[in-house]
């Protein structure tokens, strides 16, 4: 516990206050289930940037990464070059496509993305995609309130469950208040505050240990293998020694933490909130540059605080506060403390409004309330009660404790065998079936789950891999094999989709033809946040349906599809009246006289 001084006790209080605050100004604007969930799908390059950037790094940025750093040197930052690598993949080949897909189907959650472009009857991908996020995430959030307990009994000395408790109530305000756009707005202040935090203290570090040169000086003399990107230092009873080689298992197994990206539904979310997908190049390299610089910033204040510190540190993971509270005054220091609860509370609310939102979209909506119409004006409010409703839940899991921590181990890597390969392959795979998503989400969820009961039964075959890498494996070939020989295939070819004009198209405006078999012009483009891009449509052979039309009309499984309508036949002969809005014909008969259809037949 660090000493409490009044100006570090000052920045908290006025962080916590101005979080409350979004919330306030944010609820005015937020008056539909769309505004609440994906903020309309308004978001701009650079919010979308530090949104995402911000809901990913969670308090893992400035206490663990450091921490283990600390501990073993800098053959630890191979997580962070898998972190980095997996999120310009994921802004790259994903972003753009769950964007265009996600809007066309009207869809604010994964789970219902995957049952509309699955066009599963059985609506059992909705089911296991949304239970499979509510429990997780709920275990997530409680995990972020864990840490956030332990940061102020840590600073503060005012008791796990006081912190705990306060921090619990400022999330829950300015989520239930402003929901997604209160989320954005608060993740554009956090993330820039991460950025700059990330910056200062390794440039107040080097400055007082007299730049690079000196610092790796001390790392050598401390021992070699705190520099070796292929070795892992030893950290025991506050003394460093060689320790041992990496291994390819264990660089595999930290570069693997960049596959979770692409199953990551925080994440992801930001990507169908995006305004238009030509913002997502600019998005992506602001995204990209976040994070390249916070990771190595987190990863030189690990390396510092191995020389710039008086005493080896009893928990390494402390080693950023300690830095932060020896390094510099009471005023700057609570600065640089507040980036901790803000990289913790920016990750805990964002699960807790994925988890609310699947709660009341998948659950509630897609399965207790399916036939019946239901107001904006009640999913609004049905929205912001389950946002209370997992927040109590995940508060009483975190009064437990350090169980909970145990448990999240599994959840990156959960979330992403499960749902990445699935992802994945809907976006670039258009024929893929419902079977084959089903199968990769079940087996990636379990190989996850059951990996390290597996692995020893495999005698001289064992690993020690992390759980990851098996489990998109195994999800990825699952979908592959079931996705081809099993299930019927899509109704609605999808492989023009990802090349429709909708990211070219100034904002705002209808759109045009697309091209492909997906025809026809659409139809309730968003005009502003009241209208609801899920009330878009399509018209024409092989048409989208609204909708709420096609889950209340489509067959079960294995059931057919109605035929098309057959294109209008032309009249074979010449009408002996025109319209009256139509030129009449010149009175002498001269002219050129109005055409026929062609004889061919072929069309206009």
């Amino acid at each position: 516990m660090i000493a409490l001084t009044v100006p570090v006790m000052i920045t908290f209080g006025v962080f916590l206050i101005a979080m409350v605050m979004v919330g306030v100004v944010t609820h005015e604007e937020t008056t539909t289930f769309d505004d609440f969930t994906v903020g309309s799908r308004r978001l701009t390059a650079p919010v979308a940037a530090l949104s995402a950037g911000a809901a990913d790094m969670s308090g893992w940025l400035f206490l663990g990464l450091p921490g283990a750093v600390y501990m073993a040197g800098i053959g630890a930052t191979w997580i962070a070059v898998g972190l980095i690598v997996g999120t310009y993949l994921n802004w790259r080949f994903v972003a753009p496509r769950l964007r265009i897909y996600t809007a066309r189907v009207g869809a604010v959650t994964l789970p219902s993305y995957l049952e509309e472009r699955f066009e599963d009857g059985s609506r059992m991908i909705r089911l296991l995609s949304a239970v499979v996020t509510v429990v997780f995430f709920t275990v997530y959030v409680a995990s972020g309130l864990v840490a956030c307990g332990l940061l102020a009994d840590e600073i503060f000395g005012a008791g796990f469950e006081l912190g705990l408790t306060v921090f619990a109530v400022v999330i829950v305000i300015y989520t239930i208040l402003g929901g997604f756009r209160a989320l954005s707005i608060s993740h554009s202040i956090q993330g820039t505050l991460m950025f700059l935090t990330a910056i200062a203290l390794p440039a107040i570090a080097l400055w007082q240990l007299g730049g690079f040169g000196a610092l790796h000086d001390q790392l050598t003399t401390a021992t070699p293998a705190l520099l070796d990107p292929l070795a892992e230092a030893s950290f025991a009873d506050k003394d460093w020694t060689s320790g041992h080689s990496l291994g390819a298992v264990a660089t595999i197994s930290l570069l693997a933490w960049g596959l979770g990206y692409f199953g990551q539904p925080h994440i992801l979310t930001r990507f169908m909130s995006i305004r238009s997908t030509r913002d997502i190049p600019l998005a992506r390299r602001l995204g990209v540059m976040w994070v390249i610089v916070v990771l190595t910033g987190a990863s030189l204040v690990g390396l510092a605080g191995i020389v710039a510190l008086d005493k080896p540190l009893d928990n390494p993971e402390t080693v950023f506060i300690a830095l932060s509270t020896q390094l510099t005054s009471p005023w700057l220091a609570g600065v640089l403390l507040v980036a901790v609860l803000a990289a913790i509370k920016s990750t805990v609310d964002s699960q807790l409004l994925v988890s609310a939102t699947s709660l009341t979209e998948d659950l509630y909506r897609g399965f207790f309330r399916r036939r019946a119409q239901i107001s904006d004006t009640m999913l609004l409010l049905i929205g912001r009660l389950s946002v209370v409703a997992v927040a109590l839940v995940a508060y009483v899991i975190a009064l437990s404790g350090g169980a909970v921590l145990d448990i999240v181990a599994y959840a990156w890597a959960g979330f992403g065998a499960a749902f990445g390969p699935v992802i994945l392959l809907s976006l670039f795979w258009p024929q893929m079936t419902a079977a084959g998503a089903k199968a990769g989400m079940l087996t990636g969820a379990l190989t996850v789950l059951l990996w390290k009961h597996i692995d020893p039964l495999l005698g001289p075959l064992q690993t020690g891999i992390y759980e990851m890498v098996p489990g998109v494996l195994a999800a990825t070939a699952a979908a592959l094999f079931f996705g081809t020989f099993v299930g019927r295939r899509p109704a609605l070819d999808w492989s023009g989709v990802a090349e429709e004009p909708l990211h070219t198209e100034p904002e705002g405006q209808a759109q045009g033809p697309v091209p492909g078999q997906v025809q026809g012009q659409m139809q309730g483009q968003m005009q502003g946040q009241e209208q609801r891009q899920s009330q878009g449509a399509w018209q024409g052979q092989g048409a989208w349906q609204g909708q709420e039309q096609r889950r209340q009309e489509r067959p079960q499984q294995g059931a057919s599809y109605p035929a098309p309508p057959q294109s209008p036949s032309y009249p074979t002969s010449y009408p002996s009246a025109y319209p009256s809005s139509w030129p009449a014909p010149p009175a002498d008969g001269g002219g050129t006289s109005y055409p026929g259809p062609p004889a061919d037949g072929s069309g206009r």
